[in-house]
């Protein structure tokens, strides 16, 4: 199917845009087998998974996370 869909970006708010994303990226996890996977990224996620099984990587929570991108970002 190629039927063109337009979207009016322009006139579309920040939160109706975030609507837009969430719902495709809640389609598109319901219908993963048909999802291409992007070599690079399964590359990585190997990588990652085989740092974490060798113990050179680790899990943080979800609240250091968060501390680590405002740090570096510089937000609050």
């Amino acid at each position: 199917m190629n039927a063109e869909l337009v979207l009016p970006l322009e006139r579309m708010t920040v939160a109706e845009k975030m609507d837009v994303i969430d719902r495709i990226m809640d389609d598109l996890s319901r219908n993963s087998a048909a999802v291409p996977i992007i070599e690079w990224h399964g590359k990585m996620l190997r990588q990652r998974a085989e740092d974490l099984k060798n113990g050179t990587d680790r899990f943080i929570s979800l609240e250091d996370a968060e501390k680590r991108i405002r740090e570096k970002t510089g937000r609050r």
